[in-house]
């Protein structure tokens, strides 16, 4: 028996989790769903507690370059102290709330190649973490975030690519460590002064920042420039602004600004 629980503590043979998710799909303010199955090992163990989060990858700085690195957020803790019996199991349910400021990954029936949010499970077992399991969800677009980007797709823009970078952005009220840039190719018209538009959502529960930039050029998101354009959309009265008419025109007020036109 004390051999077992030596192995146990090494891993061998300890309690195993297993998160079953009710859906993969949800969006920035919703919760995910699910159902937690903790299975006991070769030996009685003592389970400390259930945690349940998020995972993103996300693009980090570093001296050597750019990385790429596992990042958790949105972590809470469901399930709290319990004894496991060897061979036994311990179902829970739980509900995950979604930071509103979560990114985006399928917009549209559209991948956001760049872009994978994972549901991660945590065992905390006998003074350790058995990281479990991590479930891929897919993060849709809520209804003021859809008509922003609807509008992009109505002026014939066309995605290209999403990444996740760490940091915040000067001047706006961010809770999460990094944020999301959505990539867009300009349409024929555009395409004379503008190689590409990035796209930021920060969310909170009743209102949304946009931040837009064109032709990006390293620290622009940092300092003020003529082309980047920050705008706050509430969530209650989105439907109300014409969007296309609004991105139309501030692309045109800057391309006579330039001489793109």
């Amino acid at each position: 028996m004390v051999f077992k629980k030596l192995m146990a503590s090494m891993g061998a043979g300890s309690a195993s989790v297993e998160t079953e998710l009710h859906s993969a799909e949800t969006m920035p303010g919703g919760v995910v769903e699910g159902r937690i199955r903790v299975r006991g090992g070769k030996v009685d163990q003592r389970i400390e507690g259930l945690f349940v989060g998020f995972q993103a990858v996300v693009e980090v700085e570093t001296q050597d370059g750019e990385q790429r690195r596992n990042v958790e957020f949105g972590r809470h803790q469901v399930g709290g102290e319990f004894g496991l019996r060897e061979g036994a199991t311990h179902d829970l349910q739980f509900r995950l709330p979604v930071p509103w400021e979560t990114p985006l990954t399928m917009f549209r029936g559209v991948q956001l190649r760049g872009t994978t949010i994972g549901v991660r499970t945590e065992l905390a077992i006998d003074r350790a973490i058995d990281k479990g399991d991590l479930d891929p969800i897919s993060v849709g677009a809520f209804p003021a975030q859809a008509l922003i980007l609807d509008a992009f797709g109505n002026l014939g823009f066309h995605f290209k690519a999403a990444d996740l970078e760490q940091g915040h952005i000067r001047g706006v009220d961010q809770r999460l460590p990094f944020y999301q840039e959505i990539e867009f190719a300009p349409p024929q018209a555009y395409a004379r002064g503008i190689n590409e538009v990035e796209l930021t959502f920060v969310s909170a529960e009743h209102a949304t920042e946009v931040i837009l930039e064109i032709d990006k050029k390293g620290g622009a998101l940092s300092g003020g420039s003529d082309a980047i354009r920050r705008f706050t959309v509430d969530h209650g009265t989105a439907q109300q602004t014409d969007w296309n008419a609004y991105l139309h025109g501030w692309f045109q007020e800057l391309g006579q600004r330039r001489g793109w036109f």
